[in-house]
């Protein structure tokens, strides 16, 4: 493998180059009109325009893709994620165009991509799972029949769903309807498929994600867990390894499960195990994500083990060179995706040009970032800026870290996540490790944020008063 394409833009095809670099392996970057001066179009060694700014004229053309690949003889392209990582079209179009695809095989992408789909394949493997239906449903009336049964509070799930769409609690019967109506309208829109299935609401989860690697050669480990349950929307904002709340027997169990799924689908390179864990300390398989995930940095601090090598020689056919036994969880690793988002006015979009983009360094911090002063937030894609990542001996000090390296990171231009993070970090249920999914709807509001803002500054101005007074004071001592 001479030559990879980063079939992605921004932080994570930096991510990517990076590996592939110390590898000693050429890099080709895709870039959209508006990404032309990005720095992952400079870091690579080659780039190439594939098209406009929408990502379904450029980032999503699965076809141009492949053909600048082959017009450029490159070896294997890899995905990122997000954009086309879990298409099972683009992963058997990449392989029937004999490049490699640096990820799973096709297969396993569409079975674990179909819900229902991925508990069917499971089942056989007793792997605990939230009580529910393993069937899509379109029929409110039978719909309703079944959540009777199952009991209120209730989810209903986009088979086809991520992200928090088509998504939808119900409290009550008598809002069944309404919200069933909903998640499949939201559901058709968002990819093209209505159905759903039903499931019952775990009322105080944990979102407890296990890593697995596995080979051409049988082997199969894990890579212990992640902790997401600081989400807005259902999507995650901070992740943690390990997590604060598992025991060495649970953690042997989960580990032990994640790798069943991964068995279950003939699985090949990286991939998550996504599971609920309820107050009572059982657990539930939730889905599987057949990518590199974004929160990846924190497994590589706490394992020293990089991904991105591993999916890079996982794919070239080499064995895994380290066994389970051989894994080792050293420290604690917390991540905070800084989004370009107005955490005082519902974590909205809020795109614009970064006037000012001074970043933190120091031992112990990361920053995965795809941006420059004086570039632009556009508005066609996700609006993640960066990933600032920190790492201690214990979880305290990758806190106090990560507070530190937040308050070194000066953002100007648009608002971003930033006072966010140093709102949970600062907060006594993170640092207790007693919070679960609902930690924003519980104890965040944006008067809150407010009045810590206000009462930091008011601090930093009698700061400046007193040391202002003290230098007065100096300035009048005559001069013997």
């Amino acid at each position: 493998m001479k030559k990879i394409l980063v079939a992605n833009r921004g932080e994570i095809a930096i991510r990517v180059m990076k590996t592939a670099k110390k590898m000693g392996i050429k890099t080709v970057a895709v870039y959209s009109n508006i990404d032309r001066n990005a720095p992952h179009v400079k870091f690579a060694d080659e780039a190439i325009n594939i098209g406009d700014n929408p990502s379904n004229k450029s980032y999503l053309l699965g076809d141009k893709i492949i053909e600048v690949a082959k017009k450029l003889n490159v070896d294997a392209i890899h995905p990122g994620y997000g954009f086309l990582s879990e298409n099972a079209d683009f992963a058997e179009a990449v392989e029937n165009n004999n490049l490699i695809f640096i990820g799973p095989k096709s297969k396993s992408i569409k079975m674990m991509g179909d819900k229902l789909a991925a508990k069917d394949a499971v089942k056989n493997y007793n792997i605990p799972m939230v009580p529910g239906v393993d069937k899509a449903i379109t029929d409110i009336d039978e719909a309703k029949e079944i959540a009777k049964k199952i009991g209120f509070p209730i989810l209903i799930k986009a088979s086809a769903g991520g992200g928090g769409k088509g998504m939808r609690i119900v409290e009550n019967k008598e809002e069944f309807e309404s919200q069933m109506n909903r998640a499949v309208s939201e559901a058709t829109s968002a990819f093209g498929d209505g159905s759903v299935f039903i499931e019952k609401y775990i009322t105080s989860p944990r979102h407890i994600e296990i890593q697995i690697l596995a080979d051409s050669h049988g082997n199969f480990v894990h890579l212990f867990e992640r902790e997401c349950s600081i989400q807005r929307r259902h999507q995650k904002v901070i992740e943690e390894a390990p997590s604060s709340i598992l025991t060495p027997e649970l953690r042997q169990k989960m580990g032990d499960a994640a790798v069943k799924v991964a068995k279950s689908c003939d699985y090949l390179s990286a991939g998550t195990v996504e599971f609920l864990v309820d107050n009572k300390m059982n657990f539930y398989f939730l889905e599987m994500n057949t990518r590199l995930q974004v929160e990846h940095p924190v497994t590589e601090f706490i394992t020293g083990i990089d991904m991105v090598e591993q999916q890079i020689k996982i794919a070239r056919g080499e064995k895994i060179s380290f066994s389970q036994q051989d894994l080792k969880i050293n420290g604690h690793a917390i991540e905070l995706r800084v989004y370009a988002e107005d955490s005082l006015n519902d974590f909205l979009p809020n795109v614009g040009t970064l006037k000012t983009y001074k970043t933190p360094h120091g031992k112990n911090i990361r920053l995965d970032d795809g941006f420059e002063e004086g570039m632009e937030i556009p508005i066609y894609y996700d609006p993640m800026i960066s990933k600032l990542i920190t790492y201690g001996k214990n979880r305290m000090e990758a806190i106090q870290l990560m507070i530190k390296a937040i308050e070194n990171y000066k953002i100007e231009g648009v608002e971003t996540t930033l006072p966010f993070g140093k709102f949970v970090c600062e907060h006594e249920a993170f640092r207790t490790g007693k919070f679960d999914t609902h930690f924003v709807k519980n104890y965040y509001s944006a008067d809150k944020l407010n009045s810590e803002i206000e009462s930091e500054a008011k601090i930093a101005a009698m700061l400046g008063l007193k040391i202002y007074l003290e230098e007065q004071k100096t300035l009048r001592i005559p001069i013997n």
